[in-house]
């Protein structure tokens, strides 16, 4: 009994639940919607002001703002190369297994919703300068609260002692906020059942079984990616993988149920904080990762293209998918924040390729929200680790803390 008032067992339980009542009952998927919505909600509702908060008293209080302009940039070039490197993994697992042969194509016409979406790169870059950051923040625009959040806290450093005072108020006010947090997820598993009773009550197994090749490939390739690429970047870095998927397992759990990444962002930057790294790496590096750092978004996408390419009998050259990682590298990051953006990236991607038709992406609509789990989850322990190894290079993190905290807590 002593396991049931454990988090993650808690929300195992429910997600269990979430799948036998999606199936049996799947008229109850609108209110399950409901339920899952409004524990996202609940999250979202304390995201903006957490990220700013934190950016604010990380960057301010670290004092030497070329050392965080470096650590910025350190960051943007790790995100850069992992996101690639999991765009190549993509397309070499997709063309090895070929998860679009054999499968039926779809009807031009269920397509029309999406046919023609583009990304407007003029409007993306103006996007990241908020024109009123009031609404910024009432609309949870990661990027633009970021964005507004550093110029805020150099502005601030610039004020040095006087700006103390600010600092103690914002500190207590993160508190507060990340109270609430502590409050929200109590509540986590009904977030989890409500978004699993979702799923399958609205699109059920068969799409499952359609498409079943798809999702495995996928889920293959996440795996992959996690316990081959990001196992070696953090055996690099003298860390354990194992003991930090221990680590955040409630978290990872959560987002399997809520197929939000968003849903645990507060609670992942408190727990590398708890675990020895500064604020400063955690509120910087965290933040812009889930905008630019999304490496199973990454994966989706490569392997959506080269499905889509397969359905339709289209022989990919090898210079057409050295082209696909290039547009890919820049679509993927295109879309931060924008909503729907997994296929508004996936459109533009097939766009300036000009090769595959656009009509492929209706049998995905259907599947889209079996992979959207694993995407989240890729994203949150991608971005985790990301953190670690910039809080590691930049000698940010208190590595005794870690070890205690992380990998031999029963030490402790």
């Amino acid at each position: 009994m002593r396991y049931l008032k454990t988090l993650y067992v808690q929300v195992l339980i429910a997600i269990v639940l979430g799948v036998i009542v999606g199936y049996l009952y799947p008229s109850f998927a609108p209110s399950a919607k409901l339920i899952s919505d409004t524990f996202i909600n609940m999250i979202k509702m304390i995201i903006a002001p957490v990220i700013f908060l934190s950016i604010v008293i990380g960057i301010a209080k670290a004092g030497d703002i070329k050392k965080v302009g470096k650590m910025g940039l350190k960051a943007i070039v790790y995100f850069e190369i992992i996101t690639t490197i999991a765009i190549i993994i993509g397309l070499v697992i997709a063309n090895i297994i070929k998860p679009g042969e054999g499968v039926e194509k779809p009807v031009t016409a269920a397509a029309q919703a999406v046919h023609g979406a583009e990304i407007d790169w003029k409007e993306f870059i103006a996007h990241i300068v908020p024109g009123n950051i009031v609404e910024a923040f009432a609309k949870g625009e990661i990027v633009q609260v970021l964005f507004f959040g550093v110029l805020f806290a150099v502005a601030l450093s610039k004020m040095k002692s006087a700006g103390d005072s600010v600092i103690a108020g914002f500190e207590k006010i993160n508190q507060v906020l990340f109270n609430i947090l502590h409050i929200v997820i109590k509540v986590s598993p009904l977030g989890a059942f409500g978004g699993m009773a979702y799923t399958i009550g609205k699109f059920g197994f068969a799409t499952l079984a359609v498409l079943g090749k798809l999702l495995i490939t996928f889920y293959i390739t996440g795996a992959a990616f996690i316990f081959i690429v990001l196992y070696l970047v953090l055996k690099a870095n003298g860390f354990s993988l194992w003991k930090l998927l221990k680590y955040i397992k409630s978290e990872l759990l959560i987002v399997l149920g809520s197929s939000s990444s968003e849903a645990v962002l507060p609670n992942i930057m408190e727990k590398l904080e708890a675990a020895g790294c500064e604020k400063s790496v955690v509120g910087l590096v965290v933040p812009a990762g889930y905008s630019f750092n999304l490496d199973g978004t990454s994966i989706y996408l490569s392997l959506a293209v080269v499905f889509l390419a397969q359905l339709f009998h289209v022989n990919l050259t090898l210079g057409q998918e050295i082209t696909i990682i290039g547009i890919l590298m820049l679509t993927s990051k295109g879309a931060a924040g924008v909503t729907g953006s997994g296929f508004l990236v996936l459109t533009s991607t097939l766009t300036a390729l000009k090769i595959i038709p656009l009509e492929g992406l209706a049998l995905l609509v259907g599947v889209d929200r079996f992979m959207s789990e694993g995407r989240a989850i890729i994203n949150v322990i991608g971005n985790t680790i990301a953190t670690l190894v910039i809080a590691k290079s930049e000698k940010l993190i208190d590595v005794q803390k870690y070890l205690a905290t992380v990998e031999n807590p029963e030490k402790k």
